[in-house]
């Protein structure tokens, strides 16, 4: 191993047990912390690859289609675009600006690391619109709604898949829907139809109609990129570590979880013994993170993921924790 992460490992425990004097640092204690650090390693390198290529692909559909033809999309990206048109200020200025609060939101109600990373994809998205220059394709009016808003969704999606997003709408829908008590595609439907309704007076109904093609097609990419998941994410978790995972539920993801009493079968006799089966709801901006940890605890769990349209009640909304 290397000497210098070696040393870090060592050094990161020792502040764990608060200071030097602490007990020593078992061989078990170093491995544990070794494996829970290339798997956060593994995790983060995985994210930020499915990032990259996101903002490749929305930075493809906004440049190569959507920019040229004066198209817009939906949520914080229709904004922008439409703003860019009527104004002329530069599309990755706003890009940034009208994110800003969806990233802060995303802070206080999801956590920050989904934040900082939002943070930084945003960014690039921004950078990339501004410094890298792809080819016109089409001016085709239904080739460019269609395949603008193809790697658009696709972008969008592929960064969610790595935890963060481009676009803020999806926050702000998650938030509003528990204030309102509505579902969150009914504030998304809402966000839309007032962007679409000033595209078409401040430009055209033309334009407008086929941004709602370039939307309908985003949207139906960006399901298809994130495996079909919808707002919420039911997860069954059946593992001999079944306390250490509801407590990590709790203080690591800020989620309440719920116990049923089953049995475990196995083997040609059909031998069972009673097991503890946990569930619990989260969003689909954190099934990456609550996987990884579930995975530093049980790499043997078995885990299942269903969708689940809407909730009501519970810990849904994220708890508030001071550290």
């Amino acid at each position: 191993m290397n000497p210098l992460l070696n040393q870090f490992i060592y050094n990161s425990l020792r502040k764990k047990k608060q200071g030097t004097n602490a007990t020593p640092i078992s061989n078990y204690e170093f491995a544990k912390h070794f494996r829970q650090l290339r798997i956060t390693i593994k995790r983060l390198v995985k994210d930020f690859f499915l990032i990259f290529l996101g903002i490749g692909s929305a930075a493809f559909g906004l440049e190569s289609f959507l920019l040229p033809n004066n198209f817009i999309d939906g949520g914080a990206t229709g904004i922008a675009l439409l703003t860019a048109e009527l104004t002329k200020v530069s599309l990755s200025i706003l890009l940034i600006v009208i994110n800003i609060p969806f990233v802060f939101l995303g802070y206080k109600i999801i956590g920050k690391e989904f934040a900082v990373k939002a943070a930084i994809a945003i960014g690039l998205l921004a950078l990339a619109t501004a410094t890298v220059h792809f080819p016109n394709v089409t001016h085709d009016k239904l080739l460019v709604a269609v395949f603008g808003g193809f790697f658009l969704g696709a972008g969008i999606g592929l960064t969610v898949r790595g935890g963060a997003v481009l676009d803020g709408t999806e926050i702000l829908a998650i938030f509003l829907s528990k204030k309102l008590g509505t579902t969150i595609g009914d504030i998304i439907m809402l966000i839309n139809i007032l962007v679409f309704s000033a595209a078409a007076y401040f430009l055209s109904i033309e334009t407008a109609l086929y941004s709602m093609i370039t939307y309908l097609a985003a949207s139906k990419t960006l399901d298809f990129a994130i495996e079909g998941i919808e707002e919420y994410t039911g997860v069954t978790i059946i593992s001999v570590y079944s306390n250490a995972i509801g407590q990590m539920i709790v203080e690591r993801m800020g989620r309440g979880y719920t116990v049923y009493k089953g049995k475990r079968g196995f083997g040609k006799h059909g031998f069972t013994h009673d097991t503890d089966i946990i569930y619990t709801v989260i969003t689909r901006l954190e099934i990456s993170k609550l996987n990884a940890e579930i995975e530093k605890i049980d790499h043997d769990a078995f885990v299942v993921m269903n969708s689940v349209k809407d909730t009501r009640g519970g810990m849904i909304k994220k708890r508030s924790f001071n550290h």
